[in-house]
């Protein structure tokens, strides 16, 4: 980098920056040449320079994004120098910069989680970008695994209060690091007795293993950590066996890949395609609702006074004059229809808000129970 140009960064000196910009038009683009560089931006962010740092992200806002030889991009440089009002300028701009993975994967929110919360940094990047929280280093460790491991109880109650919201919450509360450690066993180890209570909460799985073939209270019990052997013994329940657990695991992951399958391009549909989608689903679930009211041939009219309560009778009023062989062909395809698109309709409904899309799915599960009482009875 030229000399004159890191000093005009270095002091944060705008006008500095322009003039060399005006004997050079080029000065900046040797800068998109390398693979990793630092740029002035780098040097704005060690140094605090927010003026210079936002004229930088106007003039080029790749730079943001750009790692040095040290693996690390500007927002890296600011969170870790403690340059708070920088950090929060960087997210007005780009909050994406939040996922921005440097040196052996991190992402700013792996820095703060380190380090502690506080600044309410925690706070401030899991609210512009929830999804950040399911970001792994290259050791498969979230936010919640660094967090356990440097003991900052306020950065972990931040993450798990983010968590609770969001319907992948188990998935990465359970998420395993490179030694197969949840986050319940680092805390476990740790011996952090208000981690481990939030972590089973959030329903953390007590039965989870790590490549040592130990469980969470397994590992306690190695380190001798007293409280937290008290709080994992208290919870774990000695009459679900292990095979059973083991099998109760193993349909779960099967269930689960099924319907990775099934659902992987949900997430990638765009809005006009859900919309249309959603209103297809909902025809199919009305008419295969309408026929079961009003199945094939009708149902049988009259008045039954001769049967007693509680019994069963094949010509009663109101059945399907369907006989039994018929009433399979018909009922069977269209029950299947209906589930079928009942849970597409659930997939479908997931980049909703979640207290909306849980308002729905309770009235679609009301909605599939009527249907099931209808061909039961039918």
């Amino acid at each position: 980098m030229d000399e004159s140009l890191r000093t005009a960064a270095r002091t944060g000196n705008v006008s500095d920056l322009y003039s060399l910009i005006q004997r050079n038009g080029n000065v900046l683009r040797s800068f998109d040449e390398v693979e990793f560089m630092e740029t002035p931006l780098h040097v704005a962010a060690e140094e605090g320079c927010i003026g210079f740092a936002m004229e930088m992200m106007n003039l080029k806002p790749s730079f943001a994004r750009k790692l040095n030889q040290q693996g690390l991009s500007p927002i890296h440089i600011a969170v870790k120098k403690g340059h708070k009002e920088m950090v929060l300028r960087f997210l007005e701009i780009d909050k994406d910069l939040v996922c921005v993975k440097g040196k052996k994967g991190k992402t700013p929110l792996h820095l703060i989680s380190k380090v502690g919360n506080p600044d309410g940094l925690v706070d401030r990047f899991l609210e512009v970008c929830p999804q950040s929280i399911k970001n792994v280093t290259t050791r498969n460790r979230t936010a919640l695994h660094i967090a356990a491991e440097k003991n900052r109880l306020d950065s972990f109650q931040v993450l798990i209060r983010t968590l609770k919201k969001k319907d992948y919450c188990q998935e990465v509360v359970n998420r395993k690091d490179e030694d197969g450690n949840t986050a319940l066993h680092i805390a476990a180890i740790n011996n952090q007795p208000q981690m481990l209570k939030l972590l089973l909460e959030c329903k953390a799985d007590k039965h989870e293993t790590n490549e040592a073939g130990l469980t969470a209270l397994e590992a306690a019990h190695q380190q001798n950590n007293i409280e937290s052997i008290s709080i994992l013994r208290d919870c774990f329940s000695p009459r679900v066996s292990n095979f059973k657990y083991k099998l109760k695991n193993q349909i779960g992951k099967y269930v689960a890949k099924a319907s990775s399958l099934i659902f992987d391009d949900v997430d990638n549909i765009s809005s006009e395609d859900r919309s249309t989608l959603l209103i297809i689903l909902g025809l199919l679930l009305t008419a295969s609702f309408q026929v079961t009211i009003s199945p094939p041939g009708g149902v049988l009219q009259g008045e039954n006074f001769s049967k007693s309560k509680g019994s069963f009778d094949a010509n009663a009023p109101g059945r399907s004059v369907l006989g039994a062989v018929n009433y399979l062909r018909f009922f069977v395809p269209t029950y299947f229809v209906f589930m079928t698109a009942f849970f597409l309709t659930l997939a479908l409904l997931k980049p909703f808000p979640i207290g909306f899309r849980t308002a729905l799915q309770i009235l679609l599960a009301v909605f599939a129970l009527c249907f099931h009482l209808s061909i039961s009875s039918a």
